[in-house]
């Protein structure tokens, strides 16, 4: 039985691979590769759900590769199968079968036809890898491809300017939930000194011995989660997001942000139950999370005028009131609340454009006066401030830029010394200065030792947050993410001794991904003079080559799970000790921006309109 499970993903990884060498203009064999991969899935997932229940329904754990081990650092792959993912499967692999037959007629003669199949079929994989993850490491492999493909899907549209940048938006929150995960493995690694699994979370005396000893951290790692979780299932303050995930096509809407993608958030804390179950005050702060969510999106929806939007926020409050029953411990009601409500908004998005026909001619034909409501009840003026308040959508979007991006953009905008002669004459020549103190550190004095990582550490998120910013040369804020990891891998090396070989691994990726890169926009430039980031370019219409190289040269560089830099990266974090609080969240926001910085450099060189638009700027999205 434990062998099945890899079946599960093998088949979408096969499909997505036979994807990718069909010939675009063949739709039939398109959709054929793709109905037939999701069908097989989708019967596979009943015959064994049904063969598991007949076996007792016995939780399944897997082993099932080590990645990269050394003394006191193991990476490898484990899957988990129980309840939880019993329903993730059957839902996820029977909408997603339901969409793809949808599909095939509603995205007939689409330039982008085949590219929305392969989104679909990265995106189902990386759902599976989550769904199936028996800890942390595998689990954010999944998640990294679920951002990803996210993104794509939602920037389908990519010679529009709202997709492009709606899609960039969502990104941004996602690298959001990133720092959670993030921190979370971090902690986990020296709460538990070993890659835990989801298995043995389920041990209540190993789980309450442990938070005995270390409840501090405990709250901290729990906090992570919920963090992690609310930015996945937009919950607050991270609502505004889903709305604008609706820029793709309706099919990719109905499944991923209207039921799988927007319940991630919710999967990661059924999974992650055991262990916060234990810890009161984080069960408050998740059902006081939900329930702000559940009644601000309700109010929010009440006064959209697209069908899209309402559903959309309609979703975002039932999902607040999943998080407020997994707070109170109704884990099987939160299972089946979360199957309901996918079933639902998967319809109801399916079936707007009809309701908006239908609507239409009601009103004309059959008027119905407007029946009082709760809010009639109100004094009129709290009514009125309660309508402004939602039809701004609770200045969301502000809230969330003026905390978080607004000081970001603040920090990049002073860094204007960092241009391409002070990379090449003044940080090259300092960071040859580091490795030559790297080399004496054992004659440096304890309390500038101490104090090393953090300072390369910070010159490496400048590096980025320089590259965030930088709106001149792409080539030079592509260089300027190379340098960040750089300084990350030697801010590290102070921090204690350990293999050089690590550092080796890590950077790997890196030079390779950076190198090609780069020279995708030296080539680039060649043929376009300079290559700025002052507007959307849209250069995939001419250069689709140099657009699917760049993107996965940019997935390198972020260290998405196709390089050793994935690994790498866990490497570092496990060689920033407990008490390093400060080092663990910098060398974190420099992941996170240099994903951000790799994102905005791709969208802007390589999405957007091809020819200037008589419009100078986006539109908001409603």
């Amino acid at each position: 039985m434990d062998v099945i499970i890899n079946i599960f993903i093998l088949i979408p990884l096969l499909g997505y691979l036979l994807q990718l060498f069909l010939p675009g203009d063949r739709e039939r064999w398109m959709s054929a590769v793709a109905v037939f991969t999701l069908g097989l899935q989708s019967v596979s997932a009943i015959v064994f759900f049904v063969y598991w229940l007949w076996n007792g329904a016995p939780t399944l754990n897997i082993k099932d590769l080590v990645l990269f081990q050394e003394i006191g650092f193991e990476f490898f792959i484990d899957f988990l199968f129980d309840k939880i993912t019993a329903v993730y499967l059957f839902v996820g692999s029977f909408l997603t079968f339901l969409i793809t037959v949808y599909s095939k007629a509603y995205l007939h003669r689409e330039p982008g036809y085949k590219r929305f199949y392969n989104s679909v079929l990265l995106f189902y994989l990386g759902y599976n890898i989550v769904i199936f993850s028996g800890n942390l490491e595998t689990m954010f492999i999944g998640w990294e491809i679920l951002g990803v493909s996210s993104f794509l899907l939602i920037a389908f549209y990519r010679n529009r300017f709202l997709p492009v940048k709606n899609a960039v938006k969502v990104f941004t929150v996602y690298r959001i939930g990133d720092v959670g995960i993030l921190l979370a493995m971090w902690l986990s690694h020296h709460f538990w000194s070993e890659n835990v699994t989801f298995l043995k979370l389920s041990h209540d005396l190993l789980v309450h011995e442990h938070l005995k000893n270390h409840s501090v951290t405990g709250v901290f790692i729990s906090l992570m989660i919920l963090l992690t979780a609310s930015a996945k299932s937009a919950q607050l303050p991270f609502s505004s997001w889903l709305p604008r995930a609706m820029e793709g096509p309706t099919p990719s809407s109905a499944i991923f942000y209207g039921s799988l993608s927007a319940h991630i958030g919710v999967f990661l804390l059924l999974r992650t139950f055991p262990f916060w179950e234990h810890q009161t005050s984080v069960r408050i702060v998740i059902a006081m999370v939900g329930l702000a969510t559940a009644i601000v999106s309700a109010s929010i929806a009440r006064v959209q005028s697209s069908i899209k939007s309402q559903v959309a926020y309609s979703s975002i409050s039932q999902i607040g009131i999943i998080f407020i029953e997994m707070a109170a411990g109704f884990e099987n009601l939160a299972l089946f609340h979360f199957a309901g409500n996918s079933f639902l908004r998967t319809y109801q998005i399916l079936t707007s454009p009809s309701v908006v026909i239908y609507r239409l001619r009601e009103q004309f034909y059959n008027f119905i006066p407007r029946i009082p409501t709760i809010e009639d009840a109100l004094p009129k003026r709290i009514e009125n401030t309660l309508y402004m308040l939602s039809l701004k959508e609770w200045n969301l979007d502000t809230l969330l830029f003026r905390m978080i991006w607004k000081p970001l953009k603040w920090m990049g905008n002073r860094l204007h010394f960092l241009n391409r002669s002070s990379v090449f004459y003044f940080f090259i020549p300092a960071y040859l200065g580091g490795l030559l103190l790297l080399y004496f550190q054992h004659q440096l004095p304890e309390s500038l030792h101490h104090r090393l990582p953090l300072f390369f550490a910070g010159i490496g998120l400048l590096m980025v947050l320089k590259s965030f910013n930088e709106r001149r040369s792409a080539s030079l804020a592509f260089l300027l993410i190379i340098q960040n990891h750089f300084w990350i891998a030697l801010a590290i090396s102070f921090n204690e001794s350990y293999s050089y070989s690590q550092n080796l691994w890590y950077l790997s990726g890196i030079m390779v991904a950076g190198v090609v890169g780069y020279i995708c926009l030296y080539l680039l430039g060649k043929k376009n003079r300079h290559v700025n980031l002052l507007q959307f370019h849209g250069h995939s219409y001419r250069f689709p080559g140099y657009s699917n190289v760049f993107l996965v040269a940019s997935l390198g560089l972020t260290g998405f799970p196709i390089t050793p830099t994935f690994i790498g990266e866990d490497l570092i974090f496990s060689h920033i000790h407990e008490e390093q609080f400060f080092l663990a969240l910098v060398v974190s926001l420099s992941y996170i921006v240099d994903g951000l910085a790799c994102i905005r450099i791709y969208a802007r060189v390589f999405l957007g309109p091809h020819a200037r638009s008589q419009y100078d700027m986006a539109r908001r999205s409603s």
